[in-house]
C-alpha cells in the first residue's frame, strides 16, 4: 500500500497506524529522510515513532552519497521481494514524487547525456547559479515546470540535460509506460482544506525552528554545496548564515517554499487517477475503515 500527499498534511501518523493494524514494516519514500545528519529539516520519523513500527530507508545515506530516483528504485524493489515472503501488506509512504512512482510504474529508459553537454550544463549552473537552471528549464520545457521540484538543481540539470540531449521537452520523453510488478499496489492519498495544510506547514515550520532546525543546518553548513542538502529548508538558513537576510525572513521563505512544494506535488499526484483520496481531517479510525475495504476489495477482485 502507497499512502502519498503533500508535505505537512498527516502522512507519518496515519502510516503507523496502518501498518500497526497489519503488523507490517513501513518503507519510506521520501528522497531527504535516506540522509542522515538532517531529521528536523526533513521531518523524518522520530525515534518513538520509529520504535513503534520498523522503518526502511530511513538515515541510511550519507549526505556526501549520490542517490537517485533510479539507485531506489533497484534499492526498493529488492527489499520488497524480501518483505513479501513473510507479509502480506507493506507501507510504503512518502511526498517524494518521483521515488513513488520508480516504484509503481518505473522509470523511462532515457538516453544517455553526453559528457559534453553535462560539463556544458555543470559549468552554466556553477558560473549562474540555480536561478539559471530554472529559467533554462521553463523555457525548454515548460510542462515539466509546473510540477519539479525549483529548489532541487539536480532534477533541473538533468532536465536541462536532456531537452539538450534530445531537442525535446524532457516531459515528452517520460512514456509513462508502466512496468510490471510482482505485487499488487493500493494507493492511498490523503489531503486537507488548503487554507488548513498551508496553516499546519507554517506552524510546522516555526516548530523545526523550535526543535533546533538552525543548529541542524549550521552543523551541515560547510557541507552546503551536496546535493543532498539543495532542499527547502536548509539553502533558506545557508543564505541566512551568509547575511543575506535575517532569520525571521529565512523563516518566511522557508513556509513560503515548503507552501509552493506542497502545491506542486498535490497537482503530480492529482494526475494519478488510481489514487484513492482520504480526508486527513477525518478521525483516524474512520480512514483506516476505509483502507480496509479496500483492501478487501483487492483481495476479491485478485480471487
Amino acid at each position: 500500500m502507497l499512502i502519498v500527499g503533500p508535505t505537512g498534511v498527516g502522512k507519518t501518523e496515519l502510516s503507523l497506524r496502518v501498518a500497526e493494524r497489519y503488523g507490517c514494516p513501513i518503507v519510506n519514500c521520501d528522497s531527504r529522510q535516506i540522509f542522515r545528519h538532517i531529521p528536523i529539516g526533513t521531518a523524518a520519523p522520530t525515534v518513538e515513532e520509529q520504535a513503534r513500527v520498523k522503518h526502511y530507508f530511513v538515515a541510511t545515506r550519507e549526505l556526501e552519497e549520490d542517490y537517485n530516483a533510479g539507485q531506489y528504485e533497484r534499492d526498493a524493489l529488492t527489499l520488497l521481494d524480501q518483505l513479501f515472503r513473510s507479509h502480506d501488506v507493506v507501507v510504503m509512504v512518502g511526498g517524494s514524487m518521483l521515488y513513488a512512482d520508480a516504484v509503481c510504474e518505473g522509470l523511462d529508459d532515457l538516453p544517455t547525456v553526453p559528457a559534453a553537454i553535462r560539463k556544458q550544463v555543470k559549468e552554466q549552473y556553477e558560473a549562474h547559479g540555480l536561478e539559471w537552471l530554472q529559467s533554462e528549464v521553463q523555457r525548454l520545457d515548460s510542462d515539466y515546470w509546473d510540477i519539479v521540484d525549483r529548489q532541487n538543481p539536480a532534477r533541473l540539470a538533468h532536465c536541462v540535460e536532456l531537452c539538450l540531449t534530445t531537442g525535446k521537452p524532457y516531459s515528452l520523453l517520460r512514456t509513462n509506460v508502466r512496468k510490471e510488478r510482482p505485487f499488487r499496489i493500493i494507493k492511498v492519498g490523503l489531503d486537507r482544506p488548503r487554507a488548513e495544510l498551508y496553516a499546519r506547514i507554517n506552524e510546522r515550520v516555526h516548530q523545526m525552528i523550535d526543535d533546533g532546525l538552525p543548529e541542524e543546518a549550521r552543523a551541515v553548513y560547510p557541507k552546503r554545496h551536496l546535493n543532498s542538502l539543495q532542499t527547502v529548508g536548509y539553502k533558506e538558513l545557508f543564505a541566512y548564515m551568509d547575511g543575506e537576510y535575517d532569520l525571521n525572513r529565512a523563516i518566511e521563505l522557508i513556509q513560503q517554499n515548503t507552501r509552493h512544494y506542497a502545491k506542486r506535488q498535490l497537482t503530480w499526484f492529482r494526475r494519478d487517477t488510481e489514487i484513492h483520496w482520504l480526508n486527513a481531517k477525518e478521525a483516524y479510525e474512520k480512514n483506516l475503515d476505509s483502507i480496509d475495504a479496500l483492501l478487501r476489495a483487492d483481495s476479491v477482485q485478485e480471487e
